[in-house]
């Protein structure tokens, strides 16, 4: 399935998602805890370092489980750290390591932070689990402040995946190619700034150039 055309769930099928999303990775929480595979590390202190974070920003890490970004993103020295998780036993686990983030249980698409408020979001190893795009990427549309970035990544590249699919208890979109990224995303408000798709490392980030519509999707 491309990530363009991506199957739309009713509100029954979204809400059931991300039950069964949350019930899944509370599960699992120290199978995200260190140490991580071989490279995995490195890259991820590569993706961090894509989004170009400036002392006293403020950052959302939307799909953060266990805070594997937390400590990575603090090194920048931001203002606050959002993190947030549709587990609240993820969320809690985190916060034993990290007490200095402030966690937001739930959906992104439901956060209510003011409007323009967040420099800098992330999204890494989570894009495909996001089960409403529109109502999601319409909320962070509004979150971000004009020549903010938005940060959607994976350590371990997109093809991992499909690896995933095969086991996993919920739907799973693929992470975007790059000549979708305009159609997809142009209508929140985003430009393309940089692309990266290697077999072990997937980057693709965003800049905020204007609020985009909300709730819609290509």
């Amino acid at each position: 399935m491309s990530a363009g055309n991506p199957k739309k769930l009713n509100e029954q099928q979204i809400q059931r998602t991300n039950e069964r999303q949350r019930d899944f990775f509370s599960q699992l929480i120290h199978v995200f805890d260190p140490p991580l595979p071989e490279g995995v590390p490195a890259r991820l202190q590569e993706i961090v370092a894509s989004a170009r974070i400036g002392k006293g920003s403020t950052v959302l890490d939307v799909g953060t489980g266990t805070g594997i970004l937390i400590p990575l993103i603090q090194a920048y020295k931001p203002e606050i750290i959002y993190a947030c998780d549709l587990s609240e036993t993820m969320l809690a686990h985190l916060k034993k390591q990290y007490p200095y983030a402030a966690t937001l249980p739930g959906d992104v698409r439901d956060l209510q932070l003011p409007n323009q408020s967040i420099d800098v979001l992330f999204l890494n190893a989570c894009y495909p689990n996001i089960a409403d795009k529109p109502g999601s990427f319409g909320n962070i549309s509004r979150m971000m402040k004009q020549g903010g970035r938005m940060v959607i990544s994976h350590p371990m590249g997109k093809s991992f995946i499909d690896l995933l699919k095969e086991k996993s208890p919920f739907p799973l979109d693929n992470f975007p190619e790059k000549f979708e990224t305009r159609t997809l995303f142009e209508p929140y408000g985003f430009e393309i700034e940089a692309f990266t798709d290697k077999p072990d490392l997937y980057i693709l980030v965003l800049v905020a150039t204007k609020q985009g519509r909300s709730r819609a999707y290509p």
